[in-house]
């Protein structure tokens, strides 16, 4: 069996009705399963995991960016997440039986049929790419929707989507395609308000930096609990887990006089990415099974992952 796994992000997180409208979309499509919403307030976001195999992935995630597109409107978006679009980052993930290479073909003909569907400008990026200028998702999204089409000089357009109109929608910007190992998307919460010290750990332990191996992360202010907050991506928790991004930060808060207060996982995670107790060892909120990847697998979909 052949299984991919996509962990759609759409620039929705506070209406209700509208995210399960869109994962409703994905959900109806037969072969099509949703394993998980999880949806954020303040980052005014939801991450959306689907898994099947090739086909009728594709269809389930083309009929919920259809949606997404027809409910949200950029122009009134305000988030502390970086976004390019209403349907933001389309990642494809090899899960059972195929390659990464028939993953990014299989992404880049998702984004080519998403531009003249949706009329969507789409950049490629990582292993879809089809440049090393846009490897990375953060150059990709560098700088925002508002300077994504500028020209960078001398008539050098290094934003030149790959697939759909030179321009951005006018109500769902673009959006970024591409094909990925398992990423885990990793908050954690510290017991102060102060944005600066959130950036200053970000600063610490992010790999641009000379942190942390495989960590991409900023600090933001939340807003709903007036609390701080480390967001993250691991983006290869072999190299880099949650556990030993948890401490680095922890140690980093202990410096600056301030305690972590709890951390959370965006979407779900291999178990062999987590500490025998993720709830004690990593004061992680609301955790449980279901939270495991292979687990939510074999519920809906039968299959046993060897991860």
């Amino acid at each position: 069996m052949k299984l991919v796994e996509c962990v759609l992000n759409i620039s929705e997180g506070r209406d209700l009705s509208r995210i399960d409208r869109i994962s409703g979309a994905a959900g109806n499509v037969s072969g099509c399963h949703v394993l998980d919403v999880h949806s954020d307030w303040d980052h005014h976001r939801s991450v959306l995991t689907l898994v099947g195999e090739p086909g009728a992935l594709v269809e389930g995630v083309l009929r919920a960016s259809q949606t997404a597109v027809e409910l949200i409107d950029l122009r009134h978006h305000r988030g502390v997440h970086p976004r390019i679009g209403a349907v933001d980052v389309v990642p494809f993930i090899p899960l059972a039986g195929l390659t990464m290479e028939e993953c990014a073909g299989l992404a880049r003909h998702f984004g080519a049929r998403i531009a003249r569907e949706l009329e969507l400008p789409v950049f490629l990026y990582e292993a879809a790419s089809l440049g090393p200028e846009r490897i990375s998702l953060p150059e990709v999204r560098r700088g925002g929707l508002e300077t994504l089409f500028h020209p960078v000089g001398s008539g050098d357009f290094r934003r030149r989507p790959d697939f759909g109109p030179h321009a951005r929608h006018g109500t769902a910007g673009a959006v970024a395609v591409g094909a990925r190992e398992i990423l885990i998307a990793f908050n954690v919460l510290l017991a102060s308000p102060e944005l600066a010290i959130a950036r200053f750990i970000a600063r610490q332990i992010r790999e641009s930096n000379g942190g942390l191996h495989a960590v991409r992360a900023l600090g933001v202010y939340l807003e709903s609990c007036n609390r701080a907050q480390v967001s993250m991506n691991l983006t290869d928790y072999r190299r880099t887990s949650p556990l030993q991004v948890f401490e680095a930060i922890r140690r980093e808060a202990a410096l600056t006089e301030t305690a972590v207060e709890s951390s959370e996982l965006v979407g779900l995670a291999p178990r062999a990415a987590l500490p025998a107790d993720p709830a004690a060892d990593l004061l992680l909120k609301d955790f449980g099974p279901d939270r495991i990847l292979e687990v939510r697998v074999r519920e809906e979909v039968g299959v046993e992952l060897q991860l």
